[in-house]
């Protein structure tokens, strides 16, 4: 009887054991699939953050790139126009509007054509820094050639060149410094940009 006892004690035993091994089976199988599971998510989230971030750097790169490239072609083209306005500046400011002689020439071929077309005593303009070396030319040379007096006054506005018309003050031609330098540059800006630039 102890030996049934012992049989049916162990039989309980053995099953309550291999029960208990098949949950434990069952339960760690569970385990293991969640893990998976939860290890696979991570993953897909993990590679979806740096696919994204990748993207994100992707899209910044080629974004500095343009803003590069744009401030390169923005900045190049300043300093063609720079150097453009530089070398028209100084031809420029190198023209025989503040040369007295360059002057009396211009002034004298202006004037004839002016008087003998208006008729009327003319009044010219002239730049202060050269008022010792024309002044006495206009009251006495070119009053002289037109067979008229010439009303001169001189300005500190005008640097070079001259304006003229008639005393009245009805009109005036002007060929000061300034416009005939937008005159020149006119015509000397697309020469200048193709030697500089071969534009």
């Amino acid at each position: 009887m102890q030996n049934k006892l012992q049989e049916l004690t162990d039989q309980l035993y053995n099953q309550g054991l291999a029960k208990g091994r098949e949950e434990g089976d069952r339960i760690l199988a569970e385990a293991r699939a969640q893990a998976e599971t939860i290890i696979a998510d991570a993953r897909s989230k993990a590679d979806g953050i740096v696919a994204g971030a990748e993207q994100s750097a992707r899209e910044i790169k080629e974004k500095a790139e343009a803003d590069v490239r744009m401030a390169s072609a923005q900045a190049l083209q300043a300093t063609r126009s720079d150097i453009e306005n530089l070398i028209l500046a100084k031809l420029s400011s190198q023209s025989a509007t503040s040369d007295p002689e360059f002057l009396k020439t211009i002034i004298l071929k202006v004037a004839e054509r002016f008087s003998a077309t208006e008729g009327a005593d003319i009044s010219l303009v002239l730049p202060e820094s050269l008022k010792s070396q024309l002044e006495p030319w206009v009251a006495s040379s070119l009053s002289k050639e037109l067979g008229s007096p010439v009303q001169a006054t001189f300005s500190k506005k005008i640097a070079g060149g001259f304006t003229i018309g008639p005393k009245d003050g009805s009109y005036y031609v002007s060929m000061t410094d300034k416009t005939f330098d937008a005159l020149i540059c006119e015509y000397l800006r697309p020469v200048t940009r193709k030697l500089l630039f071969g534009e």
